[in-house]
């Protein structure tokens, strides 16, 4: 690696520089030269220098503020600072002030010097390795506030990295919960418009009275209560980003004029008599399958085309669940922050109970388990105990052999004592064995089906399910 180093040299003395510059190229290395410091930003355009050697005392931009310029920019090579006017101080600014790698006082001896700048490069590469390490990390494991490992978060890393510098519209769909803000943010920080706005708007939220003077604005006096211009989304988004989350709840009128907006970029406000252009990225979302709010006439045909240019399905939670543990994880730390608590690990049995959920609100719900736990946990770890009822409950129980019969109880449900244990035949059916559980837990609550689902660790949706697989009208679920 040190045999192809690339070298500027910054020094004001000619025979300095070309004298240096000789001495690196026997070295094995490629130099470059520069008179001062605008010179040297000025090579560095077309030369990418692994280590620079510069003299702090030169006429016009000098060696401090070479320095500064390069580390204001963020891409400083490691730098060797050469003087005849050396002493401590200057040492410490440069060195630690300004991030040289090192100081040298003239006259300096040149093997010295080689063994400084080969160290140097070496410490550029490793530098590089790391950051290409920590990008591989990131891209792997997380993009922006999205986590996860699965195949399918790394297919959706894989478009959002594609998509993200464009400017194509993307259509975003999943169910609620999902992350579909996440990735529509995601989008915005990836593009080129990551200064601007990013701004969002829940569609099945607002009136439909109320909806196109949010999206487009309106005029003073252009109905009743417009005290004042009001600016809309679209303004307010103005070299942003717009996300229009459930866009198939927005008036199929609405959807016309949106329509417009996207095919030149123009938008009128509410009372208005002239347009203006806005340049403004659509990011819009959907907990439906976009073609059957097209086919009941919910979505506009040709509005879904124009925002179907990426389309990026965010797959439920229980589909995922390899990725639980690491967004279990990253949620911890953003609610650590937001408590100001100081939960450090989740435990084995939390993450089991995790995985064995199905999760139905997604990571939304995730999120709040984990916002209770921490709260309650305060610092250490996340145990069992600091989870809801209903996770509480779900416990794993490999290794446990039934041990007798079950069988129907012929006494109504409200009639039943509480009981301590269910023992079950060898040879019993796991189906079996589920529904006498779940009977006997439901005649235990006394047909209280909320809290059964939490002894039992299920939701109280799946529980419904499962009665009405029984037919068991007993219960108040008919076949």
């Amino acid at each position: 690696m040190n045999q192809s180093l690339k070298v500027l040299i910054v020094d004001d003395e000619a025979s300095q520089r070309n004298g240096l510059a000789a001495m690196v190229s026997a070295w094995g290395m490629t130099p470059e030269t520069a008179a001062d410091g605008n010179d040297a930003l000025a090579k560095l355009a077309d030369f990418a220098a692994d280590v620079i050697v510069t003299d702090l005392n030169m006429p016009g931009l000098d060696g401090f503020g070479l320095l500064q310029r390069l580390r204001d920019s963020g891409e400083m090579p490691p730098t060797v600072v050469l003087t005849a006017y050396g002493n401590i101080e200057t040492a410490v600014r440069t060195v630690h002030e300004l991030g040289a790698y090192w100081y040298m006082e003239k006259p300096f001896p040149l093997p010295a010097l080689e063994v400084l700048i080969r160290r140097a490069g070496n410490h550029a590469g490793l530098r590089a390795e790391k950051q290409n390490l920590e990008r591989q990390l990131r891209y792997k494991g997380s993009l922006g506030d999205l986590v996860g490992t699965s195949p399918r978060m790394q297919e959706i890393f894989a478009v959002l990295q594609q998509v993200g510098p464009s400017k194509a519209c993307v259509l975003i769909t999943g169910e609620s919960g999902t992350g579909k803000e996440l990735v529509a943010r995601t989008v915005h920080a990836l593009s080129q418009r990551r200064q601007g706005p990013f701004v969002a708007i829940n569609c099945a939220a607002l009136p439909e009275t109320l909806i196109e003077s949010e999206l487009f604005g309106h005029e003073k006096g252009s109905f009743t209560g417009a005290s004042e211009r009001r600016a809309g989304c679209f303004e307010v988004a103005q070299h942003g980003t717009l996300m229009l989350d459930e866009i198939g709840e927005m008036p199929l009128q609405t959807q016309a004029k949106l329509l417009r907006i996207l095919e030149d970029s123009k938008v009128r406000r509410l009372g208005g008599k002239t347009e203006f252009e806005v340049d403004v990225r659509v990011v819009a979302a959907t907990n439906k399958v976009p073609e059957e709010a097209v086919r009941g006439g919910h979505l506009r045909e040709d509005l879904f085309y124009r925002l179907n240019v990426f389309h990026i399905h965010m797959p439920p939670l229980r589909e995922r669940m390899e990725d639980i543990q690491a967004i279990a994880e990253a949620l911890m730390v953003d609610l650590n922050r937001k408590h100001e608590c100081r939960v450090t690990e989740i435990s084995v049995e939390v993450l089991d109970r995790f995985r064995r959920h199905d999760w139905p609100g997604n990571v939304r719900e995730l999120r709040n388990v984990l916002e209770r736990a921490v709260i309650v946990a305060g610092e250490g770890g996340i145990e069992v105990k600091h989870l809801p009822a209903f996770l509480q409950g779900n416990a794993r129980t490999e290794g446990n052999v039934p041990a007798a019969s079950w069988a129907p109880p012929a006494s109504s449900p409200g009639a039943a004592e509480p009981i301590d244990a269910i023992q079950f035949q060898i040879g019993t059916t796991v189906e079996d064995a589920e529904k006498g559980l779940i009977i006997r837990t439901l005649e235990h609550t006394r047909n209280n089906k909320t809290r059964a689902a939490e002894i039992l660790g299920i939701s109280l949706k799946t529980l419904h399910n499962k009665l009405k697989e029984y037919g068991a009208k007993e219960y108040g679920v008919g076949a």
